[in-house]
């Protein structure tokens, strides 16, 4: 354990230690209705939180212990921290398209539940548990609060070598759209709400099957609960950083009513995260809208002879940035021509399929002749 205790100086003791004053009312975050909440946003700059609600209870962690799974690789790594070429796909993946494969291999390798014992020993962790007794093989079964995951954060980027840093940051700021396991669309909160820059690690847990179509087809279930915390309602988590030279980091964790749809909890995490007061965020420009039916295609263009870039989860809430005629689509008893231009998406989706009584958006402004 030499080489870990020579990575974590007093300093990063400290901000641990500083990192998760008692929580406070939130002052602008607003959760919807039916859902459980913990958030947290702190102000690098200032070193003052903006946003706290629930920062100490438990949540079942899903993707997000793939921080501290890397965390341990690099630790065991060091002082070079060099990743075999045999493994530093894996490591990518894992961060970068949040590839269940790659952490469990890396999960089983360097000893399981062990590593989230480490880990919070040596971050300063007060509220991080590894997996309950018979299930260690499930590294999503581990638990961990929003308080905590700011502390991960500001050792990754206050503390840790700046090898350490750029290797995990490096692939948080490259999150790809779609996952490379089970193929959810994880461009959800942060993502979503915020203009780059941002770097992200999210999490999702309790929805099943892929059923809605947002990306490429397969049917990969998730699984990821704890023992201690809420097993049983889906969890949606987005965590991360907002703003020039990471300057707040984001963490929201939610619980939602059993049943409920990805599409509903990815808008629902949506407008959470964008009630939240973000210093340094830029917030995209358009206007928001909901959409309905599942496995709505986003195109390259305004017409259906393009192949689909992705398709939205269904019932997912989107931002529509301008809009323009194109081709007619139909859907019985309705016709629509026009086309709306989603500019996180890159694309459009036919204006049939968004939620609103007039064929033209009302209040959306015509695409310029090159967009």
């Amino acid at each position: 354990m030499a080489v870990m205790t020579a990575m974590l100086s007093p300093t990063a003791v400290a901000a641990a230690d500083t990192a998760s004053p008692a929580p406070r009312a939130a002052a602008t975050v607003t959760v919807p209705a039916g859902v459980t909440a913990g958030v947290a946003v702190f102000d690098r700059q200032t070193g003052t939180f903006t946003e706290q609600l629930n920062t100490t209870m438990q949540f079942r962690s899903a993707s997000v212990v793939k921080l501290l799974i890397a965390l341990d690789y690099l630790w065991k790594r060091g002082p070079a921290y060099e990743i075999p070429a045999g493994d530093r796909a894996q490591f990518n993946s894992m961060l970068r398209s949040s590839d269940d494969d790659a952490a469990s291999d890396f999960w089983v390798r360097n000893g399981g539940g062990a590593i989230v014992d480490r880990m919070s020993r040596e971050l300063k962790l007060d509220n991080t548990t590894r997996p309950p007794d018979g299930q260690d093989g499930m590294w999503g079964y581990s638990a961990t609060t929003a308080a905590d995951t700011v502390k991960v954060y500001r050792y990754l980027l206050d503390t840790a070598p700046a090898t350490v840093r750029e290797l995990i940051m490096g692939q948080l700021r490259q999150s790809t759209r779609c996952s490379t396991t089970d193929l959810f669309d994880q461009h959800f909160g942060i993502a979503g709400a915020f203009d780059r820059p941002w770097a992200v690690k999210q999490g999702w847990s309790g929805f099943g099957d892929r059923d809605d179509g947002t990306c490429p087809s397969d049917t990969s279930a998730r699984g990821t609960e704890a023992a201690d915390v809420d097993v049983t309602h889906p969890a949606l988590h987005t965590t991360g950083t907002v703003g020039s030279g990471d300057r707040s980091i984001v963490v929201a964790f939610t619980l939602h009513p059993t049943g409920t749809s990805y599409g509903k909890a990815y808008t629902d995490i949506g407008r959470l995260t964008r009630s939240l007061n973000v210093p340094g965020a830029v917030r995209p420009t358009g206007t928001w809208f909901g959409t309905w039916s599942s496995g709505v295609n986003v195109r390259p263009g305004a017409t259906t002879g393009n192949d689909a870039l992705t398709q939205l989860p269904a019932g997912v809430e989107v931002l529509v940035g301008c809009q323009k005629e194109g081709q007619t689509v139909s859907v019985p008893p309705y016709t629509n021509q026009w086309w709306a231009y989603l500019p996180q998406y890159g694309g459009y989706v036919s204006n049939i399929y968004i939620s609103s009584p007039d064929n033209q958006l009302p209040g959306v402004p015509l695409c310029r002749s090159e967009r």
